[in-house]
Parts: structure tokens; C-alpha cells; sequence
């Protein structure tokens, strides 16, 4: 995996000669014991041993993989050789591009070319060495951080007092393989070709690298037989921070974990739910992949898609990806890729020309001031840097290195052909792409950004870090104590003979300041969480910048790591609004997200709340219940309380009032009419007395149908039922009597019948009074045990609470309405048998009619009592009382009211009787 390189398009890519300016040695080998001799230490310089025979604990830094070890037997069964064997080469290591000497000596690889160009294998020859084009101003720059960093060092007399440091700068070029040949050819020491005597090899301590992950995954494994630290300046994969596969691994960049944390909290602060992600086929993208999975995981950020950007660049692969990509309706897409691999893909995807996305960079090309400029279109991307600090003397030192005072060295020659279109070096052989000379003497301008960009160091802030952590540690080694030493028996390292491992001690303790800010490693080799959010800008010239628009730091607490100046950003398209990337639009309070199946948990669809239940935030996942006495309001977002509900005094209740009041009045003026007319035949010849018990009674009832309307109280709820059902009883044990009465009358006409006398004015009011009192017992027996009582009914109507007179006994209420059902039904048959009586007056067949309303109503009262829901449930009862009243009132007195004040005249006794 490799992280930020610069790229120029391929057209000026420049094939790198393999000569350099500091000769290395070449592998020498036992002709006897076909394996590498080396000096074993404690013994003379000039006395050789087989690199078979030094134990691996004490062997040297030279990598066994690459070593025939496989003794020849001599006679006797021994594989000690009996003379120095001679020594011939044995393949050419490669050639470091910077070094100096010191006591003590570090390396660096740096990818120093983004693209490497395999030979053709084959296997009949050995291959030829592998071509790296692609020259990486950026990349150079980082080298050249080192290099200063190791002078400053050198340079201080309080640091590493008496000893010097030294280096060893390889290229890389961004691949695995060629960053292998690199750490082989730092473990090598500088021997001379042609010595008859095998040499050994370099005292290296320490190596800075690599910027790819896949590169630092191979270093690390080849430099750990040896225990050699090494610091990282821009491998990021979490892999990295296993210490029992890396146990030798530091670095200065947060590894991946953070930043993809830091990625999920950004797509959740700007509602980015539906995002596509391209990476590139490396450890780095696979694995920053996984951890961006893992971290949007349990929240509403889903992935749209997830596409490899192919290693070896085939553009059917890319159309292919691009064609997801447009199709998709992600509009967000997150990019884990190295600028080297990203080049190609962005110059397909221009082709293409796909509107309307919104870029969000990963640390290894977000600062890549080269794509920004190349690409317009990238205008707007955001995301996270590592964080930026200060390389004093940076600035000057890069304007020191040109062809003057590194002559005929083949990077600094690329480095003019990739600033100035020309060659320096006349005298070396030419390159792939001949370009014009050059004298060599121009100077270094701003524009070069690639090369000369200082506003932020990152990436050199890094390397620089990294030097300073090593130098530290070696600074803490060499001013050990005797006898306070961290080793065996309080010991400490000799200084004129550093093992890598006792160095590797001193990096997991070390801890020192660096640009304000505090540089250790925890235990997993990782440095302090820390990143700045960059935002892609332009000049008002054209020129791309990078605006730092917001921090991410993994030391604060949970939700608050994260700051943005939002104002601040300039978006995709130039847009002051971010770019919405959502599967479904969100659901507003009032409804809930309800998953599509089979599709992510991002694609939803928006179901209303149900009656009762609200939502009062944005992509609620489910609707809330609202409490007992409340009900949820038209849009669904908030509970109200629900509406109560009785027979109020509105209009219906209004209604039932006036009617009542009207049918009391109306009943009083009868009565008035009656007694103002009591000695007349008409209101005599039945018993007067009975007709204004019914008179009186029928008021009463009337009256009754008033508790009816409004609030219900304990009072009044007690007196509906029982007051109803008295005045009722009394009113048709009254027009019993008089039915009775009328068939006494017709019947004691006969010879011989004595029935009248048992049933005179006294024996009717026992009959009156002992029909009543039976229901006074049943409505006092109810009152006492089971007394109807206010309620509220929230379960009939959900919406509403039903203010209502619970009956308290069922069995109760309807023996009181039995009852009276019952002396209704008597009263009637009665009736019905006298109804043929003689007479012009037959009272018998207007109570039939009476009795006869009375029970239509009350039977069509039950089913529509049942039925009606809420307060009709008492408007149904109210209207039966007062409809069942005036039936009564009519068809018992209307006739006789119209015989007494419209036709007087027949208003006689004989007239009554049928005679003329």
C-alpha cells in the first residue's frame, strides 16, 4: 500500500538509471561452504566463518532467506572449512540514494517513485532488475527531512554526546517488493568488491519507513529476526498495531482506526447516510474497509457500494467501477488510495464525467497538492490530514540540493527533469525520455509546490518526528547509569556496541516535545490520535489550496472528538450547502422508518404513526405510545389530551333540555286544565285522583330526563337510574289502577258482581303504592350494594375519554327496567281486553295506545342503548324517557283535553255513556 505520491500523467513518467552516487557492496558468499561468510565477533578481523556456523541469536544482520545454508560435508563428516575460503560475488544489492557516515546509523526508505515496472521472467536467465518510473517530487522531500533532522541532530552538542549519527536513504518505490531489496541493502555493510575476505555487515539501529502499509508489513517482518525498530512516518493500517505480529513496529501516524472513526463522525454530522467507498487493493484499503464497517456499524450510515481500484491498472475493471458509480445513488463517495494508484482512476473517471459527488479523502491523498491541481473536479473534498507541525531549517535545506552539490546524482537529476522540463547531467548516459540540458544553476521557486510547498509540513513533520524519536532514545541509552541500567542485573548497553533491541527499550519509553506537541508511543507502537479536516479550495488565481476547516481529537471524550467550522467549507461545485446522500429521504415527526426487505438498514420506507402512538424526532425507528388520558394529534408528533366526551348542554343536549322542560310545562298546564275542570264528567267518571297521580308522575318523569344531561356526578349518577325507574313505576301502577278501574266498572254492571267494592278509592292506593314499592326495594338494594358510580371510558373510543354513570350492578339495572317492563305489559293486556267496552268515551283504548307506545320504545331502547357509543349512549336513554313520557301524556289526555276546552258540549255524562 502506498500513501501520498506525487504523479505527473504518464506522458512525462522518466525511466530511473540504476547508478548512484555512493558505491554499496555486493553479497560475497563461501565457495566452500556455499553460504555468506562473515566475521564472528570476539574473533580477528581476517578470521572468516561461515554464516552456517554463528548462532542465530548472535547472527549478524544479514537475512537468512536469501543464503544457501547448506553446508558441503567434507571428509570426515565435518563442515569446517581447513583454509580461508575465497570469496566471489553474488548479485549486486541496490544502491542507497543518500548515506552518511556516522557512529551510529539509521535508514529510510521513502518512495521516492510511485510505479514499478517488472521485468519478464523466463526462468532461463536471470531477470533483469526492476525499473521504477514515476518520480515523486513529494516523496524526495520527505528524504530530505531526514537528512536535515540528522544534521540538527549532529549538529547539537547536548545531543549524543560524543557519538555521530549516520544514515542510509533507499527508494521503495511504493511497492513490496522493491522496499524488501531496500531494507536487504540497508542491512548491508560497506565492503569492497574485490577483498579476498568476506566483510560483515552494517551496524544498523534503527530504520525510518515506510509510507505504505504493504511495504511497512514487509519491512517490518524481514527487519524482526534482527529486532530492529523501525518507525513508520505514513503506514496507517490497524494491522500494523498487532505486537505479536509486529513487536518491533512504531510510528509517528495514527493508525487507521481513528481515522475511520473519525470518517463515521463525519458522515453522521452531515447526514451522509448512503456513501459509496473506492479503494485501493492493498493491505491499507482492505483493512481501512474493515474498520469503517465496523464503525459505522449500529448506526444510519450504510454503504452503498465498495469497489477495488484493480493493482494492476486494467481499464474494463475501472469503467466497470465507474459505471457503479454513476448508477448509484450515492452521492457521497469515501476514497482509501494512495495518490500513485488514484491517478489513473481519476483521469478515467474524467472522462466520464460524472456529476454531483462529494469526495472525502483519506489521510493518503488528502494534502496531494498534485491530483488537485490536475483535477478540478475534485474541488470541495473533504478529509482528515495527519496533523501539520514545524521542520525548522526545512525550507533552506531542500533549496541546498541541486546538481552543483550533488553532481551526477540520478535524483537530484529526476528531480530537475520533474521541476524544469531538462537535464543537468549531460555526462551520464541518457535517460528513457531525453530532455533538453540544462545548466543546473536554476533556482528553486515557490511554484515548484510538489517539491518547495512548506505552508504545512505533514508528511516531513513525520520523518523529522521520527528521527527525533530515535535520536532520543539513543541520547536516554547512552546517558544510562551503571548499575541503574533497565536490563539484566541493572545493567546498560555498551556504547560502542548497541544491539537494536536494547534501542527498541528506550523507543517505548521515550517522550519529548515537538512543535507543542507531546510525542510517545503507547503500547501498540501508536502515537497520540490527532487529525485536522482539510477542505479542497482555489485561489482567486486558480491555484488549489488546502483549508484546514475543523480538528478530530481520539484523547477527548466520546461525541465531543470532533470540531468543524462548517462556514468555513466550500463544497463540491462550489456549493454553500453539502451535498445530500441519502437511500431515502428522511421521515418527519409523525412517522416511523419501516425496512425494505432485503435491501440496507439506509433504504427505508416512511409509515405514518398509528392513532395514539407519535413521533417527535426525525427518522424515528419506532412510534411512542402515549399515555393513558392522552391521544396523539392529527400530524402524529405530540400527545394531547384526549378529548372528553358526556351530554353536555351542546346542541343535542340543549335539545333534550328544552324538550324535557317543555314536556313538564306541558304536563303541569293538563294538570291545571284538570283541575280547573275536576267536577265535570269527563275528569270524574275514571277516578280523578288517579289522573293527577299520572299527571304528577309524568312530570316527574320529564324532569328526569334533566339528570341526564351534563357532567356525570356520584349524585347524579345515582339518581338517573333509580329516580327514572320510580317515577316510571309509579306513573303505570297508576294507569294500572285505572285500568283496572275501567274493567271493574263495566264488569259490576253484570247481576251478582261485587267487584267495585274491592276496588275503591283506598284499595287503589294500596295497588299504587305496593306496585311502586317494589321498585323503591329493588332501587335501595342497588344503591346499596352495587350504587352506580361516574366513570371514565377510554377503551370504547380510543381518542377520547367517555365521561359516563357506570351502572355498578348490571343484574340491578335491568331488573329495575324488567320491573317496569313487566307492569307495563300487564297494564297492557289489561287495556287490550276493555278496549270494545260500550261507550263514546272508552278510556281502556287510550291506554291500550299508551301502553302500546310505551313498549315500542322502550324495545327499540335496548339494541339502541347498546349500541350507541359515547354520550349518544345517554341521549338514546334521555329520548326514550321523554319520548315514552309524551305517549303517555297524549294518548291518555289529549282526548280528554280536547273534549273539556274544544267541545264542551259533550262534556255530559250521557253523552260519555253512549246515550242520547
Amino acid at each position: 500500500m502506498t500513501k501520498a505520491r506525487g504523479i505527473k500523467p504518464l506522458s512525462s513518467q522518466r525511466q530511473v538509471t540504476s547508478n548512484q552516487t555512493s558505491l554499496g557492496r555486493q553479497n560475497i558468499f563461501c565457495s566452500q561452504c556455499a553460504s555468506q561468510v562473515i566475521p564472528a565477533r570476539g574473533l580477528q578481523h581476517n578470521t572468516p566463518v561461515c554464516a552456517s556456523q554463528v548462532p542465530p541469536a548472535r547472527m549478524p544482520l544479514v537475512l537468512w532467506c536469501l543464503l544457501f545454508v547448506s553446508a558441503s560435508p567434507l571428509p570426515g563428516g565435518t563442515t569446517q572449512p581447513s583454509t580461508p575460503p575465497p570469496c566471489s560475488t553474488h548479485g549486486a544489492f541496490q544502491l542507497p540514494g543518500f548515506q552518511a557516515a556516522g557512529d551510529l546509523m539509521i535508514g529510510g526508505i521513502f518512495p521516492l517513485h510511485y510505479r514499478v515496472e517488472l521485468p519478464i521472467t523466463n526462468y532461463t536467465s536471470a531477470p533483469p532488475k526492476a525499473q521504477c518510473h514515476g518520480f515523486d517530487p513529494r516523496a524526495f522531500r520527505w528524504a530530505q527531512s531526514l537528512r536535515l533532522a540528522v544534521e540538527q541532530i549532529n549538529q547539537n552538542q547536548e545531543f549524543l554526546p560524543n557519538h555521530t549519527l549516520g544514515y542510509k536513504i533507499f527508494d521503495s518505490c511504493a511497492t513490496p517488493i522493491t522496499a524488501l531489496r531496500a531494507a536487504l541493502s540497508s542491512l548491508n555493510g560497506p565492503g569492497e568488491e574485490n577483498s579476498p575476505l568476506c566483510t560483515g555487515t552494517g551496524r544498523l539501529l534503527a530504520l525510518v519507513g515506510e509510507s505504505g502499509s504493504s511495504q511497512s508489513i514487509v519491512l517490518s517482518r524481514t527487519l524482526q529476526p534482527f529486532r530492529i525498530p523501525m518507525i513508520s512516518y505514513f503506514s496507517t493500517c490497524s494491522c500494523l498495531s498487532n505486537r505479536k505480529e509486529f513487536p518491533t513496529f512504531f510510528r509517528v501516524v495514527p493508525n487507521d482506526d481513528y481515522q475511520v472513526k473519525a470518517l463515521a463522525r463525519l458522515l453522521q454530522q452531515f447526514g451522509w447516510r448512503w456513501i459509496g467507498v473506492v479503494l485501493e487493493d492493498h493491505d491499507y484499503g482492505r483493512f481501512a474497509l474493515q474498520g469503517l464497517r465496523r464503525e459505522i456499524q449500529g448506526t444510519d450510515v450504510c454503504l452503498a457500494y465498495s469497489e477495488m481500484i484493480p493493482k494492476d491498472y486494467r481499464r474494463e475493471r475501472v469503467l466497470q467501477i465507474l459505471e457503479v458509480m454513476q448508477t448509484s445513488s450515492a452521492r457521497v463517495v469515501v476514497v482509501f488510495s494512495g495518490e500513485g494508484e488514484l491517478y489513473p482512476f481519476l483521469r478515467e473517471f474524467e472522462k466520464q464525467k460524472i456529476p454531483g459527488l462529494q469526495w472525502v479523502a483519506s489521510e493518503a491523498w488528502v494534502s496531494a497538492k498534485v491530483l488537485a491541481e490536475a483535477f478540478p473536479f475534485l474541488d470541495g473534498t473533504v478529509g482528515f490530514a495527519v496533523r501539520e507541525g514545524k521542520v525548522p531549517g526545512l525550507g533552506e535545506f531542500v533549496r541546498k540540493v541541486n546538481p552543483e552539490t550533488y553532481p551526477s546524482n540520478p535524483l537530484v537529476r529526476e528531480l530537475w527533469g520533474e521541476l524544469y522540463g531538462c537535464d543537468p547531467f549531460p555526462s551520464l548516459p541518457p535517460s528513457t525520455t531525453p530532455l533538453p540540458l540544462c545548466t543546473g544553476k536554476e533556482v528553486l521557486l515557490e511554484e515548484q509546490s510538489a517539491y518547495m510547498d512548506f505552508s504545512g509540513p505533514r508528511v516531513s513533520y513525520n520523518v523529522y518526528k521520527a528521527v527525533y524519536a530515535i535520536a532520543h532514545s539513543l541520547h536516554s541509552l547512552l546517558s544510562c547509569q551503571p548499575d541503574a541500567g533497565p536490563f539484566l542485573n541493572q545493567s546498560c548497553a555498551l556504547s560502542s556496541n548497541i544491539d537494536p533491541w536494547q534501542l527498541q527499550h528506550y523507543l517505548q519509553e521515550v517522550s519529548f516535545n515537538a512543535s507543542g506537541e507531546e510525542v510517545n508511543f503507547d503500547l501498540k507502537g501508536d502515537s497520540i490520535p490527532s487529525y485536522d479536516l482539510m477542505n479542497w479550495q482555489r485561489n482567486p488565481d486558480g491555484n488549489p489550496r488546502f483549508v484546514k476547516v475543523g480538528l478530530f481529537d481520539g484523547t477527548k471524550d466520546s461525541g465531543k472528538e470532533l470540531v468543524i467550522q462548517e462556514e468555513a467549507i466550500v463544497w463540491a461545485g462550489h456549493q454553500s450547502q453539502a451535498v445530500v446522500s441519502v437511500c431515502s429521504s428522511s421521515c418527519a415527526p409523525g412517522s416511523r422508518k419501516a425496512v425494505r426487505h432485503g435491501e440496507p438498514l439506509c433504504c427505508f420506507d416512511c409509515v405514518p404513526c398509528d392513532s395514539g402512538k407519535i413521533s417527535n424526532q426525525t427518522d424515528s425507528i419506532e412510534c411512542t405510545v402515549c399515555p393513558e388520558d392522552f391521544w396523539s394529534n392529527d400530524d402524529g408528533t405530540r400527545c394531547i389530551p384526549k378529548t372528553v366526551e358526556f351530554l353536555s348542554h351542546d346542541a343535542m343536549g340543549l335539545s333534550l333540555t328544552v324538550i324535557a322542560v317543555a314536556g313538564a310545562c306541558l304536563t303541569i298546564a293538563v294538570l291545571g286544565v284538570f283541575l280547573h275542570n275536576r267536577n265535570t264528567p269527563i275528569v270524574r267518571i275514571n277516578n280523578s285522583e288517579l289522573s293527577y297521580f299520572i299527571l304528577i308522575s309524568l312530570t316527574l318523569c320529564f324532569l328526569c330526563a334533566l339528570v341526564f344531561v351534563g357532567e356525570p356526578t356520584t349524585w347524579s349518577c345515582m339518581l338517573r337510574h333509580t329516580a327514572f325507574s320510580i317515577t316510571f313505576s309509579l306513573c303505570i301502577s297508576c294507569i294500572l289502577g285505572k285500568t283496572l278501574v275501567v274493567l271493574a266498572a263495566f264488569t259490576s254492571t253484570r247481576p251478582g258482581n261485587n267487584i267495585m267494592r274491592w276496588l275503591g278509592p283506598r284499595q287503589q292506593r294500596v295497588i299504587i303504592f305496593s306496585c311502586t314499592l317494589v321498585q323503591v326495594i329493588i332501587c335501595t338494594a342497588w344503591l346499596t350494594d352495587a350504587p352506580p358510580f361516574p366513570s371514565r371510558n377510554s377503551q370504547h373510543q380510543s381518542s377520547k375519554i367517555i365521561l359516563e354513570c357506570s351502572v355498578g350492578s348490571s343484574l340491578a339495572f335491568w331488573c329495575v327496567l324488567g320491573y317496569i317492563s313487566l307492569l307495563a305489559c300487564l297494564c297492557f293486556v289489561l287495556a287490550f281486553l276493555a278496549r270494545k267496552l260500550p261507550g263514546n268515551f272508552n278510556e281502556a283504548k287510550f291506554i291500550t295506545f299508551s301502553m302500546l307506545i310505551f313498549c315500542a320504545v322502550w324495545v327499540s331502547f335496548i339494541p339502541a342503548y347498546v349500541s350507541s357509543p359515547g354520550k349518544y349512549a345517554d341521549a338514546v336513554e334521555t329520548f326514550a324517557i321523554l319520548a315514552s313520557s309524551y305517549g303517555l301524556l297524549f294518548c291518555l289526555f289529549a282526548p280528554k283535553c280536547f273534549i273539556i276546552l274544544l267541545r264542551p258540549e259533550q262534556n255530559t255524562k250521557q253523552h260519555l255513556m253512549g246515550k242520547k
